[in-house]
């Protein structure tokens, strides 16, 4: 799908997103109730305890389930700049703000004589298919950072160099950004602007207030959730009689019993070849046009979402936004795994909150879903690793070679080596 958004397909993607977002909100503020567990808890419960926290002058030392950067700080205290509305609403309204953000990104890039409508109907359709879940989290913001960067990144590395240290600092994912800028003058100057803001924004969070890294005995300490691939080995196991259970730890459904600790030591492996992959790649990739940075971009978030310990329902939308980025593109060969994790977002949905109680007793239902989940996600990181490669590499491609850009983004300059 690679058409470009004239005035009629912007009217009527501006309207099919006011009104499912108008849906996403209902369901937050609960005029319409979603069966399953109550995904609005984190706000109003979780979110706003370590709001007093911090506006009592320190980082949650003590709460196992703070296991985020420090400045994700920011992104609780958000409410802040809405004093007028309750912390919950504020943030709901904020999220939603983020949202037209990424979308009002996506449709003027999408209007270059390079754009297309693709990445623009990928985020209008996908965020709703996550349901209340992707309003009622903060990931929707890491990822209208990560939007940003990477359009930025097209003519600005060094915008893009500082939104995505700042994007790191909110939920760590954001510094696989970096992984596909252009060789030579593009990648020093957005990766010494991401070092930079990084090592002055964590200085002066660890100096404004005590615990800002915390949060890294917590990571490490995590299991193996539900939800993730590496937990489908137990889900097929428990039919078997596998002797083990499920627990509420570190604030999500892990597993818990014989092996577990193996297979989580397992996906961290998996983690680990991911980046070498990606390092062997980067080393090799020789072509790299104005789209690469996108498209490799979105096969590192695909690795390392499907090799996570964790794939919590709301990570869906990290993939999501840097797909509809690689889509406006219309050179980018994303395609296909773009519009994988579009239907896995809304497997994702049915899943949690709607079937969450099968994933949790592990009956047939639930294996089902998280098989078809995970899958598509396996099937799209292959998909897009294979196009990243292909495309890149000398002797990887087929059919008539990509084009080539320099560094600043210019089409017909060939890149430099890494």
């Amino acid at each position: 799908m690679t058409v470009r958004a004239g005035a009629s397909g912007r009217g009527l993607s501006l309207a099919v997103w006011g009104l499912s977002r108008a849906v996403l909100l209902l369901c937050v503020f609960k005029v319409f109730t979603v069966p399953g567990p109550d995904v609005t808890s984190d706000v109003s419960v979780i979110y706003r305890g370590w709001y007093e926290v911090f506006h009592a002058g320190s980082y949650p030392l003590d709460d196992v389930t703070w296991q985020y950067p420090p400045a994700a700080a920011l992104a609780v205290l958000s409410p802040d700049l809405l004093p007028f509305l309750e912390y919950a609403s504020a943030f709901f309204v904020l999220v939603l703000l983020c949202d037209a953000l990424v979308l009002g990104l996506l449709l003027r890039a999408s209007g270059r004589p390079d754009g297309g409508s693709a990445g623009v109907w990928l985020w209008v359709l996908g965020v709703p298919l996550l349901g209340p879940t992707v309003y009622a989290r903060y990931d929707l913001m890491v990822t209208a950072v990560a939007v940003a960067a990477l359009l930025a990144g097209v003519r600005h590395p060094r915008v893009m160099g500082a939104l995505v240290a700042f994007g790191t600092l909110l939920k760590v994912w954001p510094v696989l950004l970096l992984v596909g800028t252009a060789p030579g003058r593009a990648t020093r100057r957005s990766w010494s602007a991401a070092a930079v803001t990084a090592a002055v924004a964590a200085s002066v969070a660890a100096v404004a207030l005590p615990g800002a890294f915390a949060f890294l005995t917590f990571q490490r300490d995590r299991g193996l959730e539900i939800e993730s691939l590496g937990a489908l080995v137990f889900h097929v196991a428990r039919q078997f009689g596998w002797d083990g259970r499920v627990e509420l730890r570190y604030g999500s459904m892990e597993f818990a019993g014989p092996h577990v600790a193996l297979v989580s030591t397992l996906a961290l492996v998996l983690s680990v070849f991911a980046f070498g992959w990606l390092l062997v790649w980067r080393l090799r990739a020789r072509t790299f046009a104005v789209h690469t940075p996108a498209d490799a971009a979105f096969t590192a978030v695909l690795l390392f979402t499907v090799t996570s310990r964790v794939i919590s329902p709301q990570y869906m939308v990290w993939p999501l936004g840097v797909a509809a980025v690689c889509l406006v593109f219309r050179g980018s060969r994303m395609g296909l795994p773009a519009w994988l994790v579009l239907v896995a977002t809304g497997v994702t949905l049915l899943e949690f909150p709607l079937g969450f109680a099968h994933v949790v007793a592990g009956d047939a239902e639930g294996v089902a879903l998280m098989a078809v989940r995970n899958g598509l996600l396996v099937v799209a990181t292959l998909c897009a690793g294979r196009r990243l490669w292909r495309g890149t590499v000398p002797g990887g491609r087929r059919g008539r070679a990509a084009e080539r850009v320099s560094p600043a983004g210019r089409e017909g300059t060939p890149a430099t080596a890494p």
